[in-house]
Order: C-alpha cells, then sequence, then structure tokens
C-alpha cells in the first residue's frame, strides 16, 4: 500500500541535521558522548599546527549559494535559521542545498499557517520532532519545533547575515551540533570557533555548561583542534 506523501514519516538520512537526537535518551547521549571522543582523539593524532586552510580562508564569511527568502513566507513567527546555512555567519561558507529552521514547539501552528498561505506543500513529519515542506520556488525546508529551555532564547535572540536573515546564535548552533556529534558537526564546531574571540567563547562554554554539561571537555578539545589549524 503506497503512503499518502501529506502524512508520511521523512525518514531519509539528509544532511546532517545538528538535532536529530535533541531529545534523546541517555543512552543516545552516551553514544555521542563517545562518538565524539572518538572523532577527537582521531584528529588530535593527524593534526599540526598551520596544517589547515590559509587564514584569509577561514576568516572569510561569505553567502554565495542562494537562499531561499523565507522572511517573505515566514513574517509573524519567530524564526532562527539553523543547519549548514547558519554556519555560514561563523566559518567558510559550504554548498547545502535546503534550508533548516528552528521554532518553539508551541508556534508550529502558526508557521504551517504562513506556509500554507504562502502555497508551500507539506511533505510530511521528520524522525525528530518537526515537519519538512517544498516551498514554492522547490526548495526544501525543514520545520525543527522543540521545547527545550534553551529554544526560547535561541529564538528571541538571533544573529543576522547581510540580508537580515535571523540566524541562530553561535551557542547555541555549537550547542545543537555537540548534542548530534556527526563528524560534520563536530568539524564545524572546531573550524567555528577556532578563531573566535574569547570572550564569545565564554558564552558558548556558558550555554554547553548549562544544557550539555557532559560535552565541556570535548567542547575544550574542538577549540584546541580549531586553534592548531590556524596556527596557534
Amino acid at each position: 500500500m503506497n503512503e499518502d506523501p501529506q502524512t508520511r514519516t521523512v525518514r531519509h538520512d539528509r544532511k546532517s541535521l545538528p538535532d536529530r537526537v535533541i531529545s534523546g535518551d541517555e543512552s543516545s547521549r552516551d553514544f555521542h558522548a563517545t562518538r565524539r571522543k572518538l572523532f577527537i582523539n582521531l584528529i588530535k593524532k593527524r593534526v599540526k599546527p598551520g596544517t589547515g586552510s590559509s587564514l584569509e580562508f577561514l576568516d572569510r564569511r561569505t553567502w554565495t549559494y542562494p537562499v531561499a527568502n523565507i522572511q517573505s513566507i515566514i513574517q509573524k513567527t519567530p524564526f532562527v535559521v539553523v543547519g549548514g546555512i547558519a554556519t555560514r555567519l561563523y566559518m567558510p561558507e559550504r554548498m547545502t542545498l535546503d534550508l533548516d529552521i528552528l521554532v518553539k514547539a508551541e508556534d508550529k501552528f502558526k508557521v504551517y499557517r504562513e506556509l500554507d498561505l504562502a502555497g508551500s506543500q507539506r511533505i510530511g513529519e521528520l524522525s525528530i520532532s518537526g515537519s519538512q515542506w517544498n516551498l514554492p520556488d522547490g526548495t526544501l525546508l525543514d520545520v525543527l519545533e522543540f521545547s527545550e529551555k534553551w529554544v526560547s532564547d535561541a529564538v528571541s535572540s538571533p544573529n543576522y547575515n547581510p540580508n537580515g536573515l535571523p540566524i541562530i546564535a553561535l551557542p547555541y548552533l555549537v550547542l545543537m551540533k555537540l548534542q548530534a556529534s556527526r563528524s560534520q558537526d563536530l568539524a564545524d564546531v572546531s573550524r567555528m570557533l577556532g578563531g573566535t574571540q574569547e570572550s564569545d567563547l565564554q558564552e558558548v562554554r556558558k550555554v554547553v555548561r548549562v544544557y550539555l554539561p557532559d560535552a565541556a571537555e570535548d567542547l575544550e578539545s574542538l577549540i584546541a583542534l580549531g586553534k592548531l589549524e590556524r596556527g596557534e
């Protein structure tokens, strides 16, 4: 029997969604903590100071690849961009073809209404709390809908890209990537934090200590690896 495309669950493993395990149980947290350790230990064995990309490249912040004009669709409900597109504000740009946004779980029906009114098509539910949509321009949009305590702060205090797109603040983006702990997520954390000012690093540490304290030591290792890439 064919699944109804309007109600099926989206299970495909796309790019590294940063919070696919954000509400996991203790066994999930242990698994991801182990994965972080393995990744960090492997990189420590191989990295040498200054053997990464040039500082000119590492300090580059661009928005070359187009991003769907989601602000023209979601005009009333607070949201922040997360995932690969969000990293462009904090590290050299890498190509990603779709768009992830984070909203408070209590606001999800408001977002659905705005997406519907704009002619977006709902594809199905994500395997985490959220839904996937096809925007009118063909962009795949993942709406991540979470109720964790930090989400309200993350949504209400974004940074902005040159076009005014609300981007999740660095501490919460790092938190999400540490929770997922995929190789790309951890590499992103290291690269984003390697050149970050100490005052901003303190803000990252504060958020991680509160919401993911067992990752505090791994965070320091990833910061150190990021600095090594820069020859520091």
